[in-house]
């Protein structure tokens, strides 16, 4: 079997927010399928849009269009740790020669109070080229990706229920415990 070769990619697509945002969920770096889509998440066995669905009780987004809409409705901004780096495929682990996108100059510009990483992947960039930063922290979530399957989709729903609970509210703090929000019948998968 041939061993594939790390490539140079950039961030192409920008990152989606505004006045309104509440909360900033963080990816690593987008995969090959988004980067051919030039949109987050367009892997079609990624959970995230099936999950971001469930936890605000919404129907599902399917254009780019819809899901900009879906994010901006519910005070939700997203974005990627990484504006450049070398990558085989679609692989955090072989993720090396890190850019970081500039977070913090988006935080400045933002009334962004809670930041959510989609995985451990892009808990530990963060950590790594952005807290020093920002001195802001970031809640580490279950990775919505399919390289995560041992997370069910009910699990990822509890996990992540967070996410709306904060977007939704006037507090600074919105704790996991703090709302009960099931993943809907037909969103399993």
């Amino acid at each position: 079997m041939e061993k594939k070769e790390a490539v140079y990619a950039e961030h192409t697509f920008a990152p989606v927010y505004d006045a309104d945002s509440k909360v900033l969920i963080l990816g690593s770096f987008p995969s090959v399928k988004s980067r051919e889509a030039q949109f987050y998440y367009a892997h079609p066995q990624n959970r995230f849009w099936r999950v971001m669905a469930a936890i605000t009780n919404q129907p599902l987004p399917n254009t780019v269009e819809e899901k900009k809409q879906f994010l901006l409705q519910n005070h939700i901004a997203l974005w990627d740790v990484i504006q450049s780096c070398k990558i085989v495929g679609s692989s955090d682990s072989s993720i090396q020669d890190v850019t970081a996108n500039d977070i913090a100059g988006l935080l400045q510009k933002t009334k962004i109070e809670r930041l959510f990483a989609n995985g451990g992947k892009a808990y530990a960039l963060y950590q790594k080229y952005v807290y020093a930063k920002t001195d802001r922290q970031i809640q580490r979530l279950p990775s919505t990706s399919p390289a995560n399957a041992r997370a069910q989709m009910d699990t990822l729903c509890r996990e992540w229920k967070c996410v709306a609970a904060a977007a939704q509210s006037n507090s600074e703090i919105a704790n996991v415990s703090d709302f009960e929000i099931p993943c809907p019948k037909g969103i399993e998968s």
